[in-house]
């Protein structure tokens, strides 16, 4: 077949392929699991012959050696999304962040907002008809390379083949660079050793269950919550998935038949995201598997998707929740701490979907007990990643606020009521003192 002269053609080492790359280029990055390592090294080892490279991506797993010190005016990194791996740079001006909607991070490389001259990207084996799969991830990166003027390909059998709008011809791409290495893993977040703590994740899985309706639509991500919610759906009845993301405590409630996606409206039989993070047992499940469709985020996060689910519920977690309901999940203080993701997406997707419920949920204290999360005002220079009016559940350990419709004096006593005890009365203290309550 013709095609599979053209792919010889255009095989390439890692070093050779990244000759490409120009002082002044942008470089966007394949993110999450799918980061393509192999080429990263190779550009980084030639970063002392360049100047001024833009790195442009989402959160990756592993190193992310352009925004060592040393490679200062060499490459500047730009997140769309912090990822720990970077978290530092930013912090320390090395590094910039843009924060966006995720459903929206298209819309920059379409509009040549961000320019992408090449696109680094992690990609599966060609088919019998020469497409590629990008794998576990496609979020924006089949929009980066539509718009992109180069396109290099780390071509690895370990890559899963998974099935949707989740393609790309290799004609389309200019160099080629074989791989046979393990996907990159992500760390389950999620994983709890404190029984304590353990305790408080149950108890909100719990709460954030009793709204879970059959029928319902999910989006959840991965972390101790998420997997919480999953072990409190086992008796419910034909569940559908459409989310950004999602991680293996899905597959058991899809062997078991709880997830079906029978009663979605959207999608009907398909299980809907753009990525998954996670380890080889996700990564093995979506291989192949026709009940995963992966769309681009600009898809999968449009509130106006979102909300075509009849019974969306959208689970996302927080850092601080004011007792008037502004939610900050992206800032610590003034020091940026991730970025908006899909958490206003989905909030405002469940809202405006029939029976919809958008959930904000976090324990109610941190450090050990020390600091209320519920708090009377957010940190000085703190974010506002959900403002108050698109809040329409809070949920902690202590159990579920219901804001929507609700005054300020309203909203204030339900927030105080899910609020760690011994913090109440200060945060009635303070509710009084402004006029709240």
């Amino acid at each position: 077949m013709e095609w599979k002269s053209i792919y010889r053609s255009k095989l390439k080492t890692a070093d050779e392929a990244v000759q490409v790359i120009k002082s002044g280029d942008h470089v966007y990055i394949h993110p999450g699991c799918a980061v393509p390592e192999t080429l990263i090294k190779a550009m980084v080892a030639r970063g002392g012959e360049l100047t001024d490279v833009h790195i442009d991506h989402i959160l990756t797993i592993g190193e992310a050696g352009y925004v060592s010190e040393e490679m200062q005016g060499h490459f500047r990194h730009n997140a769309l999304f912090i990822g720990s791996n970077v978290r530092n740079a930013v912090g320390q001006g090395l590094a910039d962040a843009t924060h966006i909607y995720l459903h929206q991070v298209a819309k920059l490389f379409y509009d040549k907002i961000l320019p992408v001259d090449v696109a680094l990207v992690h990609l599966s084996p060609p088919d019998e008809h020469g497409f590629c799969s990008f794998g576990v991830g496609v979020e924006m990166t089949k929009p980066a390379c539509e718009m992109a003027k180069i396109i290099i390909a780390q071509v690895n059998p370990n890559m899963p083949r998974v099935l949707g709008d989740c393609f790309i011809h290799i004609s389309k791409i200019q160099h080629i660079v074989e791989v046979d290495s393990p996907i990159k893993e992500m760390p389950q977040v999620g994983e709890v050793t404190d029984p304590g703590e353990q305790e408080v994740y149950d108890k909100i899985g719990g709460y954030i269950a009793e709204l879970i309706e059959d029928e319902s639509t999910l989006q959840m991500g991965i972390g101790a919550i998420p997997d919480a919610v999953l072990n409190y759906l086992e008796n419910k009845r034909d569940l559908g998935i459409h989310t950004e993301m999602f991680s293996d405590g899905v597959i058991k409630l899809v062997e078991m038949g709880v997830v079906n996606n029978e009663k979605k409206t959207l999608h009907k039989g398909k299980m809907v995201a753009s990525f998954v993070l996670g380890n080889r047992t996700i990564f093995d499940f979506i291989d192949n598997n026709p009940i995963v469709e992966f769309h681009p985020s600009h898809y999968v996060n449009d509130p106006f998707i979102i909300a075509q689910n009849r019974k969306m519920v959208a689970i996302n977690s927080a850092l601080q929740v004011d007792i008037t309901g502004q939610v900050c999940a992206d800032s610590i203080g003034p020091r940026l701490f991730s970025g908006f993701g899909g958490q206003v997406d989905f909030i405002r997707g469940a809202s405006r979907s029939p029976g919809g419920k958008p959930v904000i949920a976090l324990p109610a204290t941190a450090k050990g007990g020390e600091l209320s999360r519920i708090v009377p005002y957010l940190i000085p220079g703190a974010g506002v990643t959900t403002n108050r009016a698109d809040v329409h559940y809070v949920v902690t350990e202590f159990g579920i606020a219901s804001l929507f419709g609700k005054t300020v004096r309203q909203r204030v006593n339900e927030l105080i009521h899910i609020a760690h005890p011994k913090f109440r009365e200060e945060l009635r203290a303070y509710a009084r003192s402004v006029k709240y309550i």
